[in-house]
């Protein structure tokens, strides 16, 4: 019988050629086309679909009922909520072969995807941005942002931690979970070390 150092359940179907990271859970009707590619310490809640190209990095924590279509990466600590939609065309037709106007669409590390949000392909979610619940997202999303609405508007800044932002004068805001210090610099905001 052969080792594994990550878990799948056995109803979930994985194909020859789908790699999975050490430590990673793959839960009740999964599957995991060739090629996909899953980093370490994941977990890939109850009827998660990935396809084959996909990639996702370490600790990427996704919920049930998500399906990530060809071309679909996510780096590191991503978090994608229940039933949450990517598409990969931007305008369908079951009578038109489209394959080859597939478009990108890139999760930056430690981004939150809300319950039931919906990603237009060919954008990216930028790091630790946040994107509520229900949002339908039609552009790309900076860094720390925090999104709302349909389509999704910004409404915000979130910190790493996961904590809304409040901006002072000085145009500084303080984590109130971590203390780490952020600096508005126009449209954007970073960490200061």
């Amino acid at each position: 019988m052969e080792s594994k150092d990550y878990y799948v359940h056995p109803s979930a179907w994985v194909d020859e050629g789908a790699q999975i990271g050490k430590g990673t859970k793959i839960w009740h009707f999964c599957h995991l086309m060739p090629g996909a590619v899953i980093g370490e310490g994941c977990s890939l809640g109850q009827n998660v679909f990935v396809a084959s190209g996909v990639q996702i990095g370490n600790r990427v924590k996704i919920q049930n009922n998500v399906s990530l279509y060809e071309g679909v990466i996510c780096e590191d600590e991503v978090f994608l909520g229940p039933s949450m939609v990517f598409t990969n065309v931007i305008n369908p037709r079951a009578g038109v072969e489209r394959k080859t106007e597939y478009r990108p669409t890139l999760i930056q590390k430690g981004a939150t995807i809300g319950a039931n949000a919906t990603l237009l392909c060919g954008h990216t979610i930028g790091t630790y941005a946040f994107i509520a619940a229900g949002a339908v997202v039609t552009r790309d999303v900076p860094a720390y942002a925090l999104v709302a609405g349909v389509p999704a508007r910004q409404t915000g800044w979130m910190s790493a931690h996961g904590e809304k932002l409040s901006f002072g004068e000085d145009l500084r805001a303080i984590c109130p979970a971590t203390g780490t210090v952020y600096l508005k610099n126009g449209d954007r905001i970073h960490p200061l070390s």
